[in-house]
């Protein structure tokens, strides 16, 4: 592992990011252990879960393993080291082979130094990240820190997979269960009988001989005998006119009585016309008992939909979340072009700063600035595509553009941000981090917006020239401005302190791009 501090918050950096990019669980575990054991070079790692994620004092399953040296496949929740982890939430470092609670950490022979280290969030156990070294007093400050910030993101991170996955096979469940109900009203809905001249049992479809209990000897009795007590005589003298007299009942409403049930049904009667068939009578039931037990499973899905939203909500856009409740297939791989405003947002005078500087701290300012700039992008419509390190990537117009505003949002979003970092309430960049600032630019333009990736891993994103440009602009925007190029410009109407620069040269472009200062909110 490097040494310094700054070698150390960069392969932290590095090692987040490429955990940040990731939303299949898997993939999460591996970048996990392979990232652990090649910046500390470790000599063997093994990631251990808990079997019930709901129940900590469930053993502990290995799921991934690297290293030449073999290693438990199980492991006893009861184990003192175990038991101390999930207790007090804090690591254990053994650094030397000897007869001690904790020496359990040290998985293999010939292994002298090892560290374990919890991963859990604020409401859940994760499981155990274990890493050995061939050398004693192997895991001394820099490694122990990088380790235990690193683990402390892959918690949440790992939490937030496994409930997007468990979601996932949530919703295809209820997609495939509302299917299934829709067939049942196909099929099940209507009921029909038919009879002869004689009112003698002509036919039954297989919904009436389930729910009336018919059977194939049944045809060519009278129906009259067959239901001599389930129906009404009322009813049955309706059906008898119907067939006699050539005359429609229509609606009429009746119990059917069966020895296990009641059936609460909707009648029409109709008389049969053709040869050989005067006289017969159609009797066509809706079975409303059917109808009402099903209405209220469809309510029960309905109500498992807002669980979901509710569920998603806490880690996607409500865009999102809709969008995938409404088109499952958006989990597939592919994309479309959309006309959307991008931003890019990043801290001035971060490098400098974070020199010298713990991780823990580093991350505890980073976190407080996004929470407040998420908050306020999501607000105005805005979709979070990405954190780069310390910039923040948002656009608006994808997945869905709700009207002809996207754009003046998307810098009304960046005039908040800016005013918010201005202010002196604000609740983030204290003590020593007062001093940093904000540059923010944006681009409107044609996009690629979609879920790319394969069938095993994607995100949803979007890429083009349109993203080049707007994140050549926050390149160019000093701490404390937004900068704009002429395409956003002229959908912004006169919402906006404008002032213009002097065009400019960015990569990739052949002739300079006009671009504007945005300095306030007009009037």
């Amino acid at each position: 592992m490097l040494a310094g501090n700054r070698n150390e918050l960069n392969e932290l950096v590095r090692a987040g990011t490429l955990l940040s990019r990731e939303i299949d669980f898997e993939t999460l575990v591996s970048v996990l252990v392979e990232q652990s054991i090649d910046i500390t070079h470790s000599d063997l790692a093994s990631l251990y879960l808990h079997g019930d994620p709901d129940r900590p004092e469930s053993e502990l399953r290995r799921v991934y393993r690297r290293g030449r040296h073999p290693t438990p496949e199980r492991i006893g929740a009861g184990e003192e080291w175990v038991s101390f982890i999930q207790e007090c939430e804090e690591a254990v470092v053994l650094l030397e082979r000897k007869t001690s609670p904790f020496s359990g950490i040290l998985l293999a022979d010939g292994m002298q130094s090892g560290i374990a280290l919890p991963l859990y969030t604020a409401t859940s156990k994760i499981g155990v990240l274990v890493l050995n070294a061939l050398q004693p007093d192997f895991y001394g400050h820099q490694r122990f820190s990088f380790l235990d910030s690193f683990t402390q993101l892959a918690g949440g991170l790992l939490h937030n997979a496994r409930l997007f996955q468990e979601l996932k096979e949530y919703l295809a469940k209820i997609e495939a269960l509302e299917r299934y109900q829709q067939n049942i009203f196909a099929s099940m809905t209507n009921l029909l009988v038919t009879t002869d001249a004689k009112g003698k049992l002509r036919y039954f479809n297989e919904a009436a001989g389930e729910r009336f209990r018919l059977a194939e000897e049944d045809i060519g009795s009278s129906l009259r005998g067959i239901w001599r007590t389930a129906i009404d005589p009322k009813i049955m003298r309706g059906i008898d006119s119907a067939r006699s007299r050539g005359r429609e009942m229509l609606g009429a409403e009746g119990i059917f009585k069966r020895e296990d049930a009641e059936i609460d049904f909707a009648l029409n009667a109709s008389p049969l016309k053709g040869s050989g068939d005067e006289g017969g009578v159609t009797l066509v039931f809706t079975d409303q008992s059917r109808e009402k037990e099903l209405q209220g499973q469809v309510e029960v899905v309905v109500e498992e939909r807002r669980v979901i939203k509710d569920m998603f909500g806490r880690y996607l856009s409500k865009d999102i979340v809709q969008l995938l409740i409404d088109q499952p297939e958006l989990i597939k791989p592919g994309g479309e072009t959309k006309i959307a405003t991008v931003l890019f947002a990043d801290i001035r005078g971060y490098t400098s700063f974070s020199e010298g500087r713990e991780p823990a701290e580093i991350i505890t300012i980073l976190n407080e600035y996004f929470t407040e700039a998420v908050e306020i992008i999501i607000d105005t419509g805005g979709y979070i595509d990405k954190f780069i390190g310390d910039a923040i990537m948002a656009a608006w117009g994808v997945p869905l553009a709700t009207d002809d505003e996207e754009a003046i949002r998307a810098v009304g979003a960046a005039v908040s941000i800016q005013k918010l970092i201005a202010s002196q309430k604000r609740k983030f960049f204290q003590g020593n981090a007062k001093h940093l600032r904000v540059g923010i630019g944006l681009h409107t333009g044609p996009l690629v917006a979609g879920n790319l990736g394969s069938a095993q891993r994607m995100d949803y994103t979007v890429i083009g020239d349109t993203v080049n440009v707007a994140a050549r602009l926050e390149g160019i925007a000093k701490a404390g401005e937004v900068i704009i190029t002429e395409e956003t410009r002229s959908l912004l109407g006169d919402r906006f302190v404008l002032d213009a620069r002097k065009p400019v040269q960015v990569k990739g472009k052949t002739e300079p791009i006009r671009i504007f200062a945005v300095t306030d909110l007009a009037g």
